[in-house]
């Protein structure tokens, strides 16, 4: 059985982990498989939003436990090696060109909440729940917490990683932690609504609102509405501008 699933249709990228018996629990082989979709589809001028889930009842466990448990004899260097490798599929989501989309049923756990918290969009069923629980086996969610901080207020992160529960969808969606809660028996059918609808928008227009989401942070007020000038002239010379510009002016002219 394949790791992970892969497919594009319809200018969307679907990437599925597959590792159902084990809760897509994240190995080092699988880990390096959503990172090598990644790259994939960044290099897909066909893609227009990409979207992860999980096969199964969940979304992701987290780490392998038997990660865990060889990890137990590893070195320094050997632990930092595999953060990083974590690290890397986190900031390969962030730096991707285009949105990425976390589909979560069931539970996004420790690093699956973080592959989730590090898209740009997070879609959830309603029996959903995601959480952070390292710090019950003596462990800190370090990276991903840099990632929660843009999500949510100080204390409510706080909150979130020294408390270790999982929070269920709708509380989740009411702190600003996920976008969207869909009914079980609609979610499937919901997410593919959402997706489709956002990859319809203008390519160019979705890579450069990304572009400038992150790049914007933290800056100054002044610094981030310089680089607004920018990108708003930037995103003016793009064809899709000047094709939505002409039809713009065209249904006008009818109006009048």
């Amino acid at each position: 059985m394949d790791l992970l699933l892969y497919s594009v249709n319809a200018g969307i990228a679907r990437i599925t982990l597959n590792r159902p018996e084990k809760r897509n629990a994240l190995s080092p082989e699988l880990i390096a498989a959503l990172g090598e979709a990644l790259a994939i589809s960044s290099r897909d001028t066909k893609t227009r939003v990409v979207v992860i889930a999980g096969a199964g009842r969940d979304f992701c466990a987290g780490l392998d436990l038997a990660t865990l448990d060889v990890a137990d004899e590893a070195g320094a260097l050997e632990h930092l090696e595999s953060a990083q490798r974590l690290a890397d599929v986190l900031l390969a989501i962030r730096r991707h060109p285009r949105p990425v989309v976390a589909a979560v049923h069931g539970r996004a756990l420790g690093g699956g909440a973080g592959i989730a918290t590090a898209c740009d969009l997070i879609l959830a069923a309603e029996s959903a729940a995601i959480g952070y629980p390292e710090v019950k086996i003596g462990f800190v969610p370090a990276m991903v917490a840099a990632l929660l901080r843009h999500s949510v207020t100080e204390k409510r992160m706080f909150e979130l990683l020294v408390g270790g529960e999982p929070v269920a969808a709708p509380e989740a969606k009411a702190i600003g932690l996920i976008n969207q809660v869909f009914a079980d028996a609609e979610f499937e059918a919901r997410v593919e609504a959402y997706v489709q609808n956002m990859a319809a928008k203008s390519a160019s227009a979705l890579r450069l609102t990304k572009d400038l989401l992150y790049h914007t942070d933290g800056m100054t007020l002044e610094k981030a509405i310089e680089a607004g000038v920018l990108m708003n002239a930037v995103s003016r010379s793009t064809e899709d501008a000047k094709r939505g510009f002409a039809e713009f002016r065209a249904g006008a002219k009818k109006k009048s």
